[in-house]
């Protein structure tokens, strides 16, 4: 096999004492937004925070991770799914692509179903810009119970 895919995680600032339990099991399961490394090597070079509202790290931690190797960056799930939901997710987005020339996946674990259901009756995800930015994450039902 070549050279793993060398990856890192940037998780919103109000989960900073997240154990990343989460998204290392959709790690090593290949499941959400790690389902695209099914049958693939992955090294995990790089977890931190956004360092809370605007993103301050946002504008530093992608430098470190791809000094250790990175070429993708993943926005954690809980970007996605907290309450209220990222309001800055695509132009960090935009920006590590742009600054450091890193890929760049929205999410990392399936959303738990918990979450899928507050967020639908409140019309969270309804716009397309929503729907394209949950959709590496959205799973069925079953796995979203998993993830409760």
């Amino acid at each position: 096999m070549g050279d793993p895919i060398r990856l890192g995680i940037i998780i919103c600032d109000r989960y900073r004492t997240c154990a990343g339990g989460k998204c290392l099991r959709a790690l090593r399961d290949r499941e959400g937004a790690f389902e695209r490394y099914k049958g693939k090597d992955v090294e995990l070079v790089g977890f931190a925070t956004c360092n809370g509202c605007p993103g301050g790290n946002i504008e530093y931690v992608p430098q470190e991770m791809k000094n250790n190797g990175a070429e993708v960056v993943h926005l954690a799930t809980g970007m996605v799914v907290g309450y209220p939901p990222c309001p800055r997710i695509s132009y960090f987005s935009r920006f590590i692509r742009e600054k450091y020339g890193m890929d760049v996946v929205v999410g990392t674990h399936p959303i738990p179903e918990k979450y899928y259901a507050t967020h639908t009756n409140l019309g969270s995800w309804d716009s397309e810009l929503w729907k394209d930015l949950t959709a590496p994450t959205l799973t069925d039902k079953k796995t979203r119970l998993s993830y409760d």
